[in-house]
């Protein structure tokens, strides 16, 4: 086994459709790999897969290990892009030591994973019995692992292949929850003498909702929100808004459709042009390709009935997007985040406002999710939450992390870091499920997850396999 070979299954992994509720395709290929190999495997009722492979010859006493990975991706493309999730395999092209998929996601979030797993499956190692465990649904509510039932994996150490920075070893992670918001509206009449016009905010550099919520990134859809807000008093009317998809990725772009008093239009679209250039200067390092643009339509339709659309924008502007707390415990770590995800008006009558709340203390994750909840409530929205997941605390006796470190050092010579993480793992919800896992993760450097233009480093890779191969072979 050599990451020659794990870059290859996850070639094949590519190839796959399996957005998060759409797994079946990568259930069934699991299944195949699993019979193909005569290995035995279970899948429950919801999808999550498991295959064990027996102790090599003299290694039947060693305790067994779990390694654990999701099927699911986040799918996200730029606005241009034909692909199609459901039946086009990913593109991607290898350069400057990079696979990445320029237009779309890649999927080594967590494909990498699962193609570790499977070349440990398939591979002649000296080593004790494993179990691979592959969940589904991770990216949209870890659906795989709270279905889990008690039994479905027999190992007590658990080794998680999701974390997304070669060198580094995590023992701890945030939980979460998401606050989903609805306004119900009525439709108006756009005032005589309006004129429409397209306002995009596009190519913010998006990323994952928690890992990245440090990075100052452009949120789209709070920008766009903050400029409507200065257009009131104007006689502006708002007709639609639409930025952002999934509660998990920062919004990358933002559109909205305004009537603008037939005075007020060259005005208002050198507003626009100058706020592009406003967060031009506000993002200049952290988001330095995002842009601005407006358009004059052609088009008939209402508006939002005045109220409710100030109400949706006021509250968008005040509600907290990033970092709420950094760790008292652990320099450098997030404690605790909300994000703004989305606003969609697919429904007529009603915008749907998406929201995450993160935190590794679980006080301070249901004390932000209150603020979100307050601020939303004031301006007449409904709330709901969802989802809630726990965090993990580390614990820095763990048998399985004194193995790895001892194998990280053997191999390279080094320590490894040894953190926990502002991103949501399973880890959490295993260890409140089977309270007696040992568990560590682990991963190679991933970059740009849940955006367009996700990345996996190949020589990272090298030495994600490296370890893997060690600590399996030398575990005890």
């Amino acid at each position: 086994m050599d990451s020659n070979s794990v870059v290859e299954i996850f070639r094949e992994i590519t190839k796959i459709p399996r957005e998060s509720g759409h797994e079946e395709k990568m259930t069934q290929f699991l299944v195949d790999f699993a019979k193909s190999h005569s290995l035995r495997y279970k899948v429950d009722k919801i999808g999550n897969v498991v295959i064990f492979k027996p102790a090599s010859a003299g290694k039947e006493s060693v305790p067994a290990m779990v390694f654990q990975s999701h099927q699911d991706m986040v799918c996200e493309k730029l606005p241009h892009s034909n692909h199609n999730f459901d039946t086009d395999p990913i593109q991607y092209v290898v350069e400057d030591g990079w696979m990445v998929a320029k237009e779309t996601t890649l999927g080594a979030d967590d494909g990498i994973g699962v193609a570790a797993s499977l070349a440990l499956l398939e591979c002649d190692l000296p080593m004790g019995p494993i179990e691979c465990l592959f969940t589904i649904s991770e990216e949209t509510g870890m659906d795989g692992a709270f279905g889990m039932e008690e039994g479905f994996f027999e190992a007590k150490t658990l080794v998680n292949l999701d974390s997304e920075d070669e060198g580094q070893l995590f023992v701890g992670c945030a939980g979460g929850l998401d606050t989903t918001i609805t306004f119900d509206y009525k439709r108006e009449a756009v005032k005589a003498g309006s004129e429409i016009l397209k306002l995009r905010i596009f190519d913010g550099q998006g990323g994952h909702s928690g890992d990245d919520i440090n990075k100052n990134r452009a949120n789209a859809v709070q920008q766009m929100a903050r400029f409507l807000y200065g257009l009131e008093g104007r006689g502006c009317q708002l007709i639609s808004f639409q930025g952002g998809n999934k509660y998990n990725a920062i919004p990358r772009d933002a559109e909205a459709l305004i009537a603008v008093p037939a005075a007020e239009v060259e005005k208002v679209s050198a507003e626009v042009k100058a706020f592009g250039e406003v967060l031009a200067h506000e993002f200049n390092a952290s988001d330095p390709q995002v842009k601005t643009s407006v358009e004059k339509m052609d088009a008939s339709c209402q508006a939002v009935e005045s109220a409710v659309a100030h109400n949706v924008i006021a509250s968008m502007v005040a509600v907290h997007n990033g970092v709420m707390a950094m760790s008292q415990d652990i320099g450098g770590l997030v404690e605790t985040s909300t994000h703004l995800a989305f606003i969609k008006m697919q429904e007529e009558g009603v915008i749907t406002i998406g929201t995450s709340q993160r935190s590794s203390v679980d006080s301070a994750k249901i004390a932000v999710a209150d603020k979100v909840k307050a601020c939303f409530e004031l301006a007449g929205g409904k709330v709901v939450r969802s989802g809630l997941y726990p965090g993990w605390k580390p614990n820095m006796d763990s048998h399985i992390l004194e193995e790895t470190v001892a194998s990280y050092r053997r191999q390279f010579g080094v320590d490894p870091e040894v953190k926990a993480i502002h991103a949501g793992l399973e880890c959490g919800l295993f260890l409140e499920k089977f309270p007696y896992l040992d568990m560590i993760s682990f991963g190679p450097t991933l970059r740009g997850v849940h955006a367009p233009g996700e990345r996996l480093n190949l020589e990272s890779n090298e030495k994600f396999v490296k370890l893997l191969v060690d600590l399996v072979t030398n575990f005890k």
